[in-house]
Formats: structure tokens, C-alpha cells, sequence
């Protein structure tokens, strides 16, 4: 009985620290998404996106597909440091789909001179090519 309890503690152990090196490794992207967006770096913002056709962003009732899209869209409509401002994640909730892909449930603030912009967002990362990549994004 002591080894089975041995043995499953040393599951649930490996099991949920691979679960926080997957968390910390997702926080660790919207932080560098966020910290791009706040040096007016929209290409570098684009590095969590997934590079493909298959990117799909929702937003105000439209779907973009595909990462040079979803670009151009932020590129246009985005188009100095002042309508970029200053971006704030709140990340309430991370939680995994299953093995390789995860949700995220959370906030954004945008300060602005132009003037401010907050809403929400649901995100799905997964782990492509060892990477952790944004493939879906619907922000209100």
C-alpha cells in the first residue's frame, strides 16, 4: 500500500508540474506580446500568432483567416504608438483542452491618449513544433 502511494504521488507530481511549465511557457508568450505591443512592434505582437492560412480571429461579428491577414488588419488599423498605447493582459483563467492545447479566459486594458479601449478575450494556444502558438483568438 506505502508503494502505491509512493507511486502515485510521483504521478500526480510529474502530471502537474508539466502542467505548470505548460502555464508559465503560455504566460510567458502573452507577456511578450504584450511587451511588443508597448514598444509599437506589431510584427513582434504577431510572433505568438500561429503562421498559417488556418489562424481564425473573431471580432466584432467578422472572422479573419490566417496570420498575414490578421497582420494587415492590426497594421491598418493600428497605425502609430498613440492608437497602440499601452497594454495590460489580465489572465483569469488558463486551463487545458486537452494534452497540447490549452484556453485562456481574460482581459485586456488598452491606455490611450487617443483614448482607451478594455474588452475581453478567449484564446486557444497549441503546442506547435514545441512552441506554444495562438491558432484561434475572439476579443470583444
Amino acid at each position: 500500500m506505502k508503494s502505491l502511494l509512493v507511486i502515485l504521488s510521483i504521478c500526480f507530481s510529474t502530471f502537474a508540474f508539466s502542467q505548470s511549465a505548460d502555464e508559465t511557457a503560455i504566460r510567458k508568450v502573452m507577456q511578450e506580446q504584450q511587451d511588443a505591443w508597448n514598444n509599437y512592434d506589431i510584427e513582434g505582437f504577431m510572433e505568438g500568432y500561429w503562421k498559417s492560412d488556418s489562424l481564425q480571429f473573431y471580432s466584432r461579428g467578422y472572422i479573419t483567416k490566417g496570420w498575414k491577414q490578421t497582420l494587415d488588419n492590426y497594421k491598418k488599423n493600428y497605425t502609430s504608438s498613440e492608437q497602440t498605447g499601452q497594454l495590460t493582459f489580465k489572465l483569469n483563467s488558463i486551463a487545458p483542452i486537452e494534452d497540447g492545447s490549452y484556453y485562456i479566459m481574460g482581459q485586456y486594458f488598452l491606455k490611450r491618449t487617443v483614448g482607451d479601449a478594455n474588452g475581453e478575450f478567449i484564446i486557444i494556444f497549441k503546442k506547435i513544433d514545441g512552441e506554444w502558438k495562438i491558432i484561434a483568438d475572439m476579443s470583444t
